[in-house]
């Protein structure tokens, strides 16, 4: 794929969008403050997949660990 037809592709992709959006139908003004919220709204949800993803799969994995029966030890050794 060369630089002409990518960037044809991306520019296609774009009118999609706008169509889908209706933001063609929208003043500059009133695009530049809904593609602000839209992009604030994508880095946030990035975000916190970031943050909480690795956690629950984390919990999910000691859940089912534990569950078929092979139990996490405690690192914590008991001296009677």
């Amino acid at each position: 794929m060369d630089i002409k037809s990518m960037k044809s592709y991306l520019y296609w992709l774009y009118c999609q969008f706008e169509l889908i959006t209706c933001s063609y139908l929208m003043e500059p003004w009133e695009k530049v403050l809904f593609y602000t919220f839209n992009i604030s709204m994508l880095v946030m949800v990035l975000y916190t997949a970031y943050i909480f993803i690795p956690v629950h799969l984390s919990t999910a994995f000691q859940f089912f660990l534990h569950l078929f029966g092979n139990q996490h030890e405690n690192t914590v050794s008991i001296v009677k």
